[in-house]
């Protein structure tokens, strides 16, 4: 049988670089051998075992690759072509799907419902920080790359573009509004792009690494704030003269970053969740006046699917974003390892890593 090397999850702290089989391809999926992906911030969450996975499962959910091979009844796609597949890969069938929610595809059951349903690459199924991945369901998933785009180009459409991207279309942005983005990483990034291209004339993204702010002006922010300079609400109140945003977007996924998106909400505003939360969170009585606000709280998870790639690859071919420049450093599959050192140590002003295979 033949072998590809992969990422596998081990046990909390050790993600290794070993030899597995290449997958078989039922009749509706796709082989596709991947010549660039990326570690996510989730992913470290898996190696330090914060989020459960199964031992010996294959981790990555952000593929860009060839078709080497396709299943019997995939139609409208051909061998060698040049493809992505979102992190969130739905079936295209389930309630979920059917209501247009791709990413809790699968997750009801008659007990109820578990969220992250679509998530399946690196977490139910195996994923592509290998040589070779299996798309489930290809004709629902793979999106064809746009010709003259380089992998680096596309390397964000499958996960952090596209959740970036939600935060501020959950939102209703609107032409003319002041958004404030807490937390520049890379969904922060994302989201401060998104935000531009939704319409919002003022930006203000929310950081304290300077690299990081400079990143943010970059993707689309008109103003940064250091919140170590000063509390950030207070420096966020003086730039709106008191009015506050339309729209605050908490990229980070702590209790102190959504109680500031809250506080700087003008009445009537909405809150849009990007962070994953690893506690309780608590709602202060005061800037959510005790309920009589008229806020508005949504939250988002990374939207997959091939016609949601396609409009992230009109977006990248249109020039309208360019987010190449978020991929600081790049590695080998073969030192994957040394990858994750880096990457979860947020060491050299990592952002993104590029791996090739």
């Amino acid at each position: 049988m033949p072998q590809m090397k992969a990422a596998i999850f081990v046990e909390p702290g050790r993600i290794v670089l070993e030899q597995k089989p290449v997958p078989d391809v039922g009749p509706m999926d796709a082989l596709v051998r991947i010549t660039t992906t990326t570690i996510c911030g989730t992913d470290v969450h898996i190696l330090k075992g914060e989020y459960p996975v199964a031992r010996g499962l294959t981790v990555g959910h952000e593929p860009v690759g060839v078709i080497e091979k396709l299943g019997s009844a995939v139609q409208g796609y051909a061998e060698g072509q040049r493809v992505i597949a979102g992190a969130i890969c739905p079936s295209g069938h389930s309630h979920a799907s059917l209501c247009g929610f791709h990413s809790q595809d699968g997750a009801g059951t008659r007990h109820g419902w578990k969220p992250l349903g679509g998530w399946r690459f690196g977490n139910t199924i195996d994923g592509c920080q290998a040589e070779y991945v299996l798309v489930p369901d290809a004709m629902v998933n793979l999106a064809p790359v746009p010709d003259g785009l380089t992998d680096e180009e596309v390397l964000m459409c499958p996960d952090i573009m596209s959740t970036g991207f939600a935060g501020a279309e959950r939102a209703g942005i609107k032409i003319g509004d002041t958004v404030a983005v807490f937390a520049q990483g890379p969904i922060g990034l994302c989201a401060t792009a998104g935000a531009k291209l939704c319409g919002a004339t003022t930006v203000i993204g929310v950081d304290t690494v300077q690299a990081r702010m400079e990143a943010s002006r970059r993707m689309g922010a008109d103003i940064t704030v250091d919140f170590k300079a000063g509390d950030p609400v207070d420096q966020i109140m003086r730039i709106t003269d008191g009015r506050g945003v339309d729209v605050a977007i908490e990229a980070l996924g702590t209790q102190a970053t959504f109680e500031a998106c809250l506080r700087v909400l003008r009445p009537g505003g909405t809150l849009s969740s990007l962070g994953v939360y690893s506690s309780d969170l608590k709602i202060p009585l005061g800037p959510f006046a005790a309920g009589l606000g008229d806020h508005t709280i949504v939250t988002s998870l990374c939207p997959g699917g091939k016609e949601r790639m396609r409009r992230l690859l009109n977006v990248v071919a249109s020039h309208r974003v360019d987010l190449r420049p978020m991929v600081t450093h790049r590695f080998k599959l073969d030192d994957i390892e040394a990858a994750y050192d880096l990457f979860s140590h947020q060491r050299d002003g990592v952002l993104k890593v590029a791996i090739t295979p």
